[in-house]
């Protein structure tokens, strides 16, 4: 079992930056692969082995890594767009990772707002 917790979301300019924490707290080997997601889109993912994936509209922008130490996963976002705007959620599964796997464990999200 493991609880997650976002936080980092703002409101910001377009072409600005945000920097998005998730906290985790409980089994370790629940979060050997994480991930980023808005709605239901998965925005980045972090294997067990340390391989990233971002979804097209977030390459070359967003940076996702973790603290093993601290069980924290950390999202860089740069060159803020409109449509970046979500509520950005946070999870990890002990078993399956990846942009489209079905995580066990969600947070409650964070707020991303951009404005023109």
């Amino acid at each position: 079992q493991v609880q997650l917790v976002e936080s980092g979301g703002d409101s910001v300019q377009a072409g600005g930056s945000l920097s998005l924490s998730c906290q985790a707290s409980g089994n370790p080997y629940s979060t050997k692969y994480m991930a980023w997601f808005r709605e239901r889109e998965g925005v980045a993912a972090l294997d067990a082995d340390g391989t990233t994936h971002y979804a097209d509209s977030v390459k070359g922008r967003f940076t996702i890594s973790k603290d093993n130490a601290k069980m924290t996963l950390h999202l860089q976002m740069n060159g803020l767009k409109p449509e970046d705007s979500a509520m950005y959620y946070c999870a990890a599964d002990p078993w399956y990772g990846g942009l489209f796997a079905d995580y066990a464990f969600r947070g409650q999200g964070t707020q991303v707002t951009v404005s023109s």
